[in-house]
C-alpha cells in the first residue's frame, strides 16, 4: 500500500508539473486585427471590454437594442483605437442576428472571437415573477448566445479556428434569492457553455465560461425591479457598491480577456464569489439553508407587485448614498447614463 500510495503521489505531482508547463508554455491568443464581436457592447462590462480591445488593435463590431447608446459608445471607444462597427440588433432574434454575422463579415471579415456579454436582470420576490420574466431571461441568456453561437459556428469550424466567451454569472452557479428568473437563465448558459466547449474543441474552436461575482459596472440604474421596488433597488444597488464584496469592471473585464487568450475553460471572477462557488459544492445543503435565512432580511413581496420598474425609476432616500458611491461613477463612466442624466 505505501509504494502504491508513493506512486500515485509521484503521478500526480508529475501531471500537475505536466499541466503547469504547458500553461506555461501556451503562447497568448494575440487580439491585434482580430474580428471580435461583442454583445450588449453599448454600457457596463460591455463597453470596459471593448476600450481594452481596441487598446491592443481588436477590428470590433459592437451591438445592442439602443442605437443612441451604440453611437456614445462608438465615440468613447475610438478614443482607445478604431472606432468600432456597430448594428442595433436583438440578439434573441435569430434574423437580426443572421443579418448582423453578414454585415460584420462584409466590413470586417470572419469573426475570430465571440463574446456573449447582452443580459437583463429582474429583482424581486419569486411570488411577484411571472412566466414573462423567465421567458425574457431565458430569450436573453440562454436564447442570445445560442443564436450568435449558430450564426459564427459554421464559419469557425470552417476555418479550424475560433473563440467564443460566454459571460454567465455567479447566478449561474449559486441560486439566489429574489433572481430567480436570472438564475434560471444564467444556469441554463452555463450548462450550453460547458457543454459547448467538449464538442467543439475538435475543431479548433475554443469556449470559455465567465461567471461574475458583483462588479461596479453602473448597472443597477437599467436593471428591473418588481414587488417592494425601492427597496429592492436599494439592497441591489448597495451590494454592487462595497469594494470587499465587489470588483470593478475594469478588473473584470482584464480577466475576461484573459481567460480567452490563454483558452481557459472557465473563470469566476471575484474572491468572494470563488468562495460562495466552492463552498456551495461542498456543502450545498448548508448553502440553500444560509441563503433562505438571507431572504428572510429581503423585502417582502407587496408593493408595484409583478409590475417592473427600472433602477433609475426607483430612488429612495437610500440611493444614491455615500454607500452607492462606486456605482455613481461607475454608471457615469460606462454609459449606463444618458447625457441628460448625467
Amino acid at each position: 500500500m505505501n509504494k502504491l500510495a508513493k506512486g500515485a503521489l509521484v503521478l500526480g505531482a508529475a501531471g500537475a508539473s505536466a499541466w503547469l508547463l504547458a500553461r506555461v508554455l501556451r503562447p497568448a491568443y494575440d487580439f491585434r486585427r482580430k474580428v471580435v464581436l461583442l454583445t450588449g457592447g453599448s454600457r457596463g462590462l460591455g463597453l470596459v471590454l471593448a476600450r481594452q480591445l481596441a487598446r491592443e488593435g481588436a477590428r470590433l463590431a459592437l451591438c445592442a437594442r439602443d442605437g443612441e447608446e451604440l453611437e456614445r459608445a462608438a465615440d468613447d471607444v475610438a478614443h482607445f483605437g478604431h472606432r468600432p462597427l456597430t448594428d442595433v440588433c436583438d440578439v434573441t432574434d435569430p434574423e437580426d442576428v443572421r443579418h448582423l454575422v453578414e454585415r460584420v463579415n462584409g466590413a470586417l471579415g470572419p469573426i475570430d472571437v465571440l463574446i456573449n456579454n447582452a443580459g437583463v436582470i429582474q429583482v424581486g420576490p419569486q411570488a411577484v415573477m411571472t412566466r414573462d420574466d423567465y421567458e425574457q431571461a431565458l430569450r436573453v441568456h440562454f436564447w442570445g448566445p445560442y443564436n450568435t453561437v449558430e450564426a459564427v459556428l459554421p464559419q469557425m469550424r470552417r476555418r479550424h479556428a475560433g473563440r467564443i466567451v460566454n459571460i454567465s454569472s455567479i447566478g449561474g452557479k449559486v441560486a439566489v434569492p429574489h433572481l430567480l428568473p436570472y438564475c434560471a437563465s444564467k444556469f441554463a448558459l452555463v450548462g450550453f457553455s460547458e457543454g459547448l466547449r467538449s464538442e467543439v474543441a475538435p475543431d479548433g474552436v475554443v469556449v470559455t465560461t465567465v461567471c461574475p461575482g458583483l462588479m461596479r459596472t453602473g448597472s443597477p440604474r437599467n436593471a428591473f425591479f418588481k414587488g417592494q421596488h425601492r427597496k429592492e433597488h436599494a439592497w441591489f444597488r448597495i451590494s454592487d457598491s462595497l469594494p470587499l464584496l465587489t470588483i470593478s469592471a475594469e478588473h473584470a473585464a482584464r480577466q475576461v480577456l484573459d481567460a480567452c487568450r490563454y483558452g481557459r475553460a472557465e473563470v469566476v471572477l471575484s474572491l468572494p464569489a470563488k468562495l460562495a462557488v466552492k463552498f456551495h459544492g461542498l456543502f450545498p445543503g448548508l448553502t440553500a439553508n444560509l441563503l433562505a435565512l438571507v431572504d428572510r432580511l429581503l423585502p417582502a413581496p407587496g408593493g408595484i407587485g409583478t409590475e417592473l420598474r427600472a433602477g433609475k425609476d426607483s430612488e429612495s432616500s437610500a440611493t444614491p448614498s455615500a454607500l452607492t458611491t462606486l456605482t455613481e461613477e461607475a454608471a457615469r463612466r460606462n454609459n449606463e447614463m444618458a447625457p441628460s442624466e448625467g
